[in-house]
Protein backbone atom coordinates (compact mmCIF):
# COMPACT_ATOMS: atom_id res chain seq x y z
CA UNK A 1 0.00 0.00 0.00
CA UNK A 2 1.36 3.39 -0.99
CA UNK A 3 0.86 6.22 1.52
CA UNK A 4 0.41 9.62 -0.11
CA UNK A 5 0.85 12.63 2.16
CA UNK A 6 0.34 15.37 -0.42
CA UNK A 7 -2.58 16.25 -2.66
CA UNK A 8 -0.38 16.15 -5.75
CA UNK A 9 0.92 12.68 -4.94
CA UNK A 10 -2.55 11.22 -4.28
CA UNK A 11 -4.06 12.88 -7.33
CA UNK A 12 -1.29 11.52 -9.52
CA UNK A 13 -1.63 7.99 -8.13
CA UNK A 14 -5.39 7.92 -8.73
CA UNK A 15 -5.10 9.36 -12.22
CA UNK A 16 -2.60 6.61 -13.07
CA UNK A 17 -5.17 4.02 -11.99
CA UNK A 18 -7.83 5.62 -14.17
CA UNK A 19 -5.47 5.69 -17.16
CA UNK A 20 -5.20 1.93 -16.71
CA UNK A 21 -8.98 1.75 -17.02
CA UNK A 22 -9.53 0.82 -13.39
CA UNK A 23 -12.70 1.66 -11.49
CA UNK A 24 -11.70 3.32 -8.20
CA UNK A 25 -13.57 2.78 -4.94
CA UNK A 26 -12.90 5.29 -2.18
CA UNK A 27 -13.35 4.96 1.59
CA UNK A 28 -12.84 8.26 3.48
CA UNK A 29 -12.14 7.85 7.21
CA UNK A 30 -10.86 9.72 10.24
CA UNK A 31 -8.83 6.72 11.37
CA UNK A 32 -9.28 4.72 14.59
CA UNK A 33 -10.53 2.00 12.31
CA UNK A 34 -12.76 -0.90 13.34
CA UNK A 35 -14.74 -3.71 11.71
CA UNK A 36 -17.24 -1.21 10.32
CA UNK A 37 -14.49 0.43 8.30
CA UNK A 38 -13.27 -2.98 7.17
CA UNK A 39 -16.74 -3.69 5.80
CA UNK A 40 -16.60 -0.49 3.71
CA UNK A 41 -13.21 -1.43 2.27
CA UNK A 42 -14.44 -4.93 1.47
CA UNK A 43 -17.53 -3.56 -0.25
CA UNK A 44 -15.33 -1.26 -2.31
CA UNK A 45 -13.07 -4.15 -3.25
CA UNK A 46 -16.03 -6.27 -4.30
CA UNK A 47 -17.31 -3.75 -6.83
CA UNK A 48 -14.20 -1.84 -7.91
CA UNK A 49 -10.85 -2.64 -9.49
CA UNK A 50 -8.81 -0.62 -7.00
CA UNK A 51 -9.50 0.76 -3.52
CA UNK A 52 -8.22 4.05 -2.16
CA UNK A 53 -8.78 5.28 1.40
CA UNK A 54 -8.04 8.38 3.41
CA UNK A 55 -7.23 9.05 7.04
CA UNK A 56 -7.78 12.66 8.00
CA UNK A 57 -9.12 13.94 11.32
CA UNK A 58 -11.03 16.89 9.93
CA UNK A 59 -10.96 19.87 12.31
CA UNK A 60 -13.80 21.63 10.46
CA UNK A 61 -16.41 19.17 11.69
CA UNK A 62 -15.57 19.53 15.39
CA UNK A 63 -17.16 22.23 17.51
CA UNK A 64 -15.11 24.38 19.93
CA UNK A 65 -16.05 22.19 22.90
CA UNK A 66 -15.82 18.84 21.13
CA UNK A 67 -13.21 16.09 21.18
CA UNK A 68 -10.79 17.01 18.35
CA UNK A 69 -7.76 16.91 20.63
CA UNK A 70 -8.57 13.55 22.19
CA UNK A 71 -10.11 11.90 19.12
CA UNK A 72 -8.48 8.42 18.98
CA UNK A 73 -5.53 8.19 16.62
CA UNK A 74 -3.81 4.92 15.71
CA UNK A 75 -2.17 5.59 12.37
CA UNK A 76 0.28 2.66 12.22
CA UNK A 77 -2.38 0.16 13.26
CA UNK A 78 -4.84 1.67 10.78
CA UNK A 79 -2.32 1.40 7.95
CA UNK A 80 -1.72 -2.26 8.73
CA UNK A 81 -5.47 -2.93 8.69
CA UNK A 82 -6.00 -1.15 5.37
CA UNK A 83 -3.06 -2.91 3.77
CA UNK A 84 -4.40 -6.24 5.00
CA UNK A 85 -7.71 -5.46 3.30
CA UNK A 86 -6.04 -4.71 -0.03
CA UNK A 87 -6.13 -0.91 -0.15
CA UNK A 88 -3.73 0.28 -2.84
CA UNK A 89 -3.42 3.97 -1.96
CA UNK A 90 -3.89 5.79 1.34
CA UNK A 91 -4.26 9.56 1.41
CA UNK A 92 -3.03 10.97 4.73
CA UNK A 93 -2.70 14.74 4.28
CA UNK A 94 -1.85 17.41 6.82
CA UNK A 95 -4.34 20.02 7.93
CA UNK A 96 -2.17 22.67 6.28
CA UNK A 97 -2.33 20.85 2.95
CA UNK A 98 -6.10 20.43 3.06
CA UNK A 99 -6.79 23.94 4.32
CA UNK A 100 -4.11 26.38 3.12
CA UNK A 101 -3.71 29.60 5.07
CA UNK A 102 -6.50 32.00 4.22
CA UNK A 103 -8.99 29.32 3.13
CA UNK A 104 -12.44 30.87 3.08
CA UNK A 105 -14.57 28.49 1.00
CA UNK A 106 -17.20 26.17 2.46
CA UNK A 107 -19.63 23.68 0.96
CA UNK A 108 -23.02 23.78 2.68
CA UNK A 109 -26.17 21.82 1.94
CA UNK A 110 -28.85 24.30 2.94
CA UNK A 111 -32.04 23.02 4.51
CA UNK A 112 -30.49 19.72 5.64
CA UNK A 113 -27.30 20.57 7.51
CA UNK A 114 -29.17 21.89 10.53
CA UNK A 115 -31.19 18.71 11.15
CA UNK A 116 -30.51 15.81 13.53
CA UNK A 117 -26.80 16.01 14.38
CA UNK A 118 -26.59 19.34 12.61
CA UNK A 119 -29.01 20.83 15.13
CA UNK A 120 -27.01 19.53 18.07
CA UNK A 121 -23.63 20.28 16.50
CA UNK A 122 -23.89 23.59 14.59
CA UNK A 123 -21.45 23.71 11.70
CA UNK A 124 -20.69 19.99 11.85
CA UNK A 125 -22.16 19.04 8.49
CA UNK A 126 -20.70 22.11 6.82
CA UNK A 127 -17.31 20.74 7.86
CA UNK A 128 -18.21 17.27 6.58
CA UNK A 129 -19.41 18.37 3.16
CA UNK A 130 -16.47 20.72 2.72
CA UNK A 131 -13.88 18.03 3.39
CA UNK A 132 -15.72 15.34 1.41
CA UNK A 133 -15.97 17.68 -1.59
CA UNK A 134 -12.24 18.33 -1.37
CA UNK A 135 -11.46 14.62 -1.07
CA UNK A 136 -13.62 13.86 -4.10
CA UNK A 137 -11.71 16.46 -6.11
CA UNK A 138 -8.38 14.90 -5.11
CA UNK A 139 -9.26 11.22 -5.58
CA UNK A 140 -11.94 11.54 -8.29
CA UNK A 141 -13.38 8.12 -7.38
CA UNK A 142 -15.98 6.24 -9.37
CA UNK A 143 -17.71 5.17 -6.16
CA UNK A 144 -17.43 6.24 -2.52
CA UNK A 145 -18.49 4.05 0.41
CA UNK A 146 -20.12 5.31 3.60
CA UNK A 147 -21.66 3.58 6.59
CA UNK A 148 -25.40 3.67 7.26
CA UNK A 149 -24.64 4.45 10.91
CA UNK A 150 -24.06 8.05 9.88
CA UNK A 151 -27.45 8.21 8.13
CA UNK A 152 -27.81 11.99 8.23
CA UNK A 153 -24.31 12.44 6.85
CA UNK A 154 -25.11 9.95 4.11
CA UNK A 155 -28.27 11.81 3.07
CA UNK A 156 -26.47 15.16 3.03
CA UNK A 157 -23.55 13.85 0.99
CA UNK A 158 -25.98 12.31 -1.50
CA UNK A 159 -27.66 15.70 -1.91
CA UNK A 160 -24.31 17.47 -2.31
CA UNK A 161 -23.22 15.01 -4.98
CA UNK A 162 -26.51 15.46 -6.85
CA UNK A 163 -26.54 19.24 -6.60
CA UNK A 164 -22.89 19.72 -7.58
CA UNK A 165 -22.89 17.03 -10.29
CA UNK A 166 -20.05 15.01 -8.82
CA UNK A 167 -19.50 11.97 -11.09
CA UNK A 168 -19.35 9.58 -8.15
CA UNK A 169 -21.71 6.83 -6.99
CA UNK A 170 -22.48 6.99 -3.27
CA UNK A 171 -22.76 3.50 -1.81
CA UNK A 172 -24.35 2.98 1.61
CA UNK A 173 -23.14 -0.02 3.61
CA UNK A 174 -25.03 -1.65 6.51
CA UNK A 175 -24.30 -0.82 10.14
CA UNK A 176 -21.84 -3.25 11.70
CA UNK A 177 -22.70 -4.10 15.30
CA UNK A 178 -21.06 -5.71 18.26
CA UNK A 179 -22.49 -9.06 19.41
CA UNK A 180 -24.84 -7.25 21.82
CA UNK A 181 -26.09 -4.84 19.17
CA UNK A 182 -24.02 -1.72 19.90
CA UNK A 183 -23.18 0.04 16.65
CA UNK A 184 -19.43 0.04 16.07
CA UNK A 185 -17.91 3.49 16.45
CA UNK A 186 -14.45 4.90 17.03
CA UNK A 187 -15.93 6.78 19.99
CA UNK A 188 -16.83 3.51 21.74
CA UNK A 189 -13.21 3.53 22.90
CA UNK A 190 -14.12 6.36 25.30
CA UNK A 191 -16.60 4.18 27.24
CA UNK A 192 -15.65 2.51 30.50
CA UNK A 193 -17.06 -0.91 31.42
CA UNK A 194 -20.26 0.40 33.00
CA UNK A 195 -20.90 2.92 30.21
CA UNK A 196 -20.33 0.23 27.60
CA UNK A 197 -23.24 -1.75 29.08
CA UNK A 198 -25.43 1.34 29.31
CA UNK A 199 -24.77 2.25 25.66
CA UNK A 200 -26.72 -0.77 24.42
CA UNK A 201 -29.92 1.11 25.30
CA UNK A 202 -29.65 3.03 22.02
CA UNK A 203 -30.12 -0.14 20.01
CA UNK A 204 -32.77 -1.45 22.40
CA UNK A 205 -34.79 1.71 21.88
CA UNK A 206 -34.68 1.24 18.11
CA UNK A 207 -35.78 -2.37 18.41
CA UNK A 208 -38.72 -1.35 20.61
CA UNK A 209 -39.86 1.08 17.92
CA UNK A 210 -39.40 -1.50 15.17
CA UNK A 211 -41.46 -4.08 17.08
CA UNK A 212 -44.31 -1.61 17.64
CA UNK A 213 -44.22 -0.52 13.98
CA UNK A 214 -44.29 -4.13 12.81
CA UNK A 215 -47.34 -4.57 15.04
CA UNK A 216 -49.17 -1.95 13.02
CA UNK A 217 -48.48 1.36 14.81
CA UNK A 218 -47.91 4.13 12.26
CA UNK A 219 -48.14 7.31 14.36
CA UNK A 220 -44.66 8.76 14.70
CA UNK A 221 -45.55 10.40 18.01
CA UNK A 222 -46.39 7.03 19.57
CA UNK A 223 -43.32 5.33 18.13
CA UNK A 224 -41.02 8.10 19.31
CA UNK A 225 -42.58 7.95 22.77
CA UNK A 226 -41.74 4.27 23.08
CA UNK A 227 -38.15 4.90 22.03
CA UNK A 228 -37.70 7.75 24.48
CA UNK A 229 -39.23 5.68 27.29
CA UNK A 230 -36.68 2.94 26.66
CA UNK A 231 -33.80 5.44 26.78
CA UNK A 232 -35.19 6.81 30.06
CA UNK A 233 -34.71 3.38 31.64
CA UNK A 234 -30.97 4.09 31.71
CA UNK A 235 -30.71 6.96 34.17
CA UNK A 236 -27.06 7.61 33.30
CA UNK A 237 -27.81 8.10 29.59
CA UNK A 238 -28.83 11.60 28.49
CA UNK A 239 -30.94 11.78 25.34
CA UNK A 240 -29.97 14.30 22.68
CA UNK A 241 -32.68 13.50 20.14
CA UNK A 242 -34.99 10.70 19.10
CA UNK A 243 -36.70 11.33 15.76
CA UNK A 244 -38.35 9.64 12.81
CA UNK A 245 -37.56 11.35 9.53
CA UNK A 246 -37.63 10.91 5.79
CA UNK A 247 -34.27 9.25 5.00
CA UNK A 248 -33.78 11.36 1.87
CA UNK A 249 -34.40 14.90 3.15
CA UNK A 250 -34.35 14.37 6.95
CA UNK A 251 -37.72 16.06 7.39
CA UNK A 252 -39.81 14.74 10.31
CA UNK A 253 -42.68 12.44 9.38
CA UNK A 254 -45.91 12.25 11.36
CA UNK A 255 -47.26 9.08 9.79
CA UNK A 256 -44.82 6.23 9.21
CA UNK A 257 -47.10 4.49 6.75
CA UNK A 258 -44.37 4.37 4.09
CA UNK A 259 -41.51 3.76 6.51
CA UNK A 260 -38.85 6.14 7.73
CA UNK A 261 -35.48 6.58 9.39
CA UNK A 262 -35.54 6.21 13.17
CA UNK A 263 -32.54 8.12 14.50
CA UNK A 264 -31.24 8.49 18.05
CA UNK A 265 -28.34 10.34 19.64
CA UNK A 266 -27.49 10.24 23.34
CA UNK A 267 -24.68 10.97 25.76
CA UNK A 268 -23.28 8.02 27.67
CA UNK A 269 -21.15 9.80 30.22
CA UNK A 270 -19.37 12.45 28.18
CA UNK A 271 -19.47 10.39 24.99
CA UNK A 272 -22.06 11.19 22.37
CA UNK A 273 -23.22 8.15 20.39
CA UNK A 274 -25.62 7.82 17.47
CA UNK A 275 -27.58 4.94 15.98
CA UNK A 276 -30.45 4.45 13.57
CA UNK A 277 -32.75 1.95 11.96
CA UNK A 278 -34.74 2.12 8.72
CA UNK A 279 -38.37 1.05 8.83
CA UNK A 280 -39.62 -0.31 5.53
CA UNK A 281 -42.26 -2.73 4.38
CA UNK A 282 -41.07 -6.12 3.23
CA UNK A 283 -41.40 -6.59 -0.51
CA UNK A 284 -43.62 -9.53 -1.35
CA UNK A 285 -42.11 -11.95 -3.86
CA UNK A 286 -44.32 -12.92 -6.79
Amino acid sequence: MKICNSIEEMRGACRALRHEGKRIGFVPTMGALHEGHRSLVRAAGDSCDAVAASIFVNPLQFGPKEDLGKYPRSFDRDCALLEEEGVEFLFAPTVEDMYPAGSATWVTVEGMSDKLDGRSRPGHFRGVTTVVAKLFHVVEPDAAFFGQKDAAQLAIIRRMVRDLNFPVEIVACPIVREADGLAMSSRNAYLDTAQRKQAIVLYRSLLRVKKLWEGGERRAEELIGVGKAEIAQEKSVRLDYFEIVDPENLDPVSNVRDGGLVAVAAFVGATRLIDNLVLKEAVALA
